[in-house]
């Protein structure tokens, strides 16, 4: 199975063209399944819906969520999608099974003032700026001002961005392509910040935007430790993720009034039902502005 696993991981990289991130998650959601496959000396290439059934109640039975579940059953409906493009076998067995019952859950994201608090963290007193100040001020704005997913934004490449337009080509996942547009701070910091990047890279070069002091190309892992200090930094105790920031992204623009359609391209969502949930939080914004401005005096 080691070897069919190495394949599929190799197709997600190579035809599918996913993340690093994906194809990580990927490698530990079938590694939890060779696992228990493997102490149950089943034939994964011949299991049946009764031992997946097994499978699921064990999964259950050490305390995994149903998104978890869902997550781990995902994977496996596309590994052996690819086994059965492969000649390994003749269906997909997991095409037929059904994900547990999701909770709904609905997104994390910043408000307005706190998001205003996070971009305004170099005016803190506290604060020591460096060359990396104006770096770390674009990451937070781009994230905000594009929606973009943390490791779009590490891949964004210097050919990508149109400077005059205020526009970026952005590979989203899998391999699809699709435009984002950043406003006029975004634009000041990013002069600024190509300025302090030409000191960093110190004579070197690198095709990516977001650069470390060794000239490399910045990681997802790195811009999360940018934001978890700069969150520290400015004393908001709720939990800010790069990811937050792309809910915020989408919460914001639907409160101030942008069409569902038009943040389901900018988010790069292939389906509207994933970018609705997003109304929910709008309407739950929209009926605290009722109660706080509707006060009924009737006695």
């Amino acid at each position: 199975m080691d070897k069919e696993i190495k394949c599929f991981l190799n197709y997600l990289k190579v035809e599918r063209n996913d993340s690093e991130n994906t194809i990580i998650s990927y490698k530990e959601e079938l590694k939890k399944y060779r696992n228990y496959i493997e102490q149950k000396k089943i034939d994964y290439l011949k299991i049946t819906k009764e031992e997946i059934r097994d499978y699921l109640k064990y999964l259950d039975s050490i305390k995994y969520k149903n998104r978890s579940i869902a997550k781990n059953l995902s994977t496996l409906r596309s590994f052996y999608r690819f086994l059965v493009g492969e000649k390994k076998l003749e269906k997909n067995i997991f095409a037929s099974i059904r994900n547990p019952k999701l909770e709904k859950k609905l997104p994390n994201f910043v408000s307005e003032i706190d998001m205003d608090t996070i971009l305004n963290f170099p005016s803190i007193e506290s604060y020591k700026e460096t060359i990396y100040t104006s770096r770390d001020l674009l990451i937070i704005e781009m994230l905000y001002d594009t929606g973009c997913r943390v490791s779009e934004l590490a891949n964004i490449k210097i050919k990508n961005m149109d400077l005059k337009e205020q526009k970026i080509q952005i590979l989203g996942k899998g391999g699809k392509e699709r435009i984002v547009f950043y406003g006029e701070y975004t634009k000041d910091t990013l002069q600024e910040y190509l300025e302090d990047r030409n000191i960093i890279l110190d004579g070197k070069t690198s095709e990516y935007l977001f650069v470390t002091k060794n000239s490399q190309k910045i990681t997802s892992r790195r811009i999360a430790q940018i934001l978890e200090d700069i969150i520290e930094l400015v004393a908001i105790k709720n939990n800010v993720t790069p990811h937050t920031i792309r809910h915020t992204f989408a919460t914001h623009l639907l409160n101030n009034g942008a069409d569902l359609r038009s943040v389901q391209e900018l988010l790069g969502h292939s389906s509207l039902s994933t970018t609705q949930i997003y109304t929910h939080v709008s309407n739950e914004h929209l009926r605290q502005v009722y109660l706080n401005a509707h006060k009924d005096t009737r006695k």
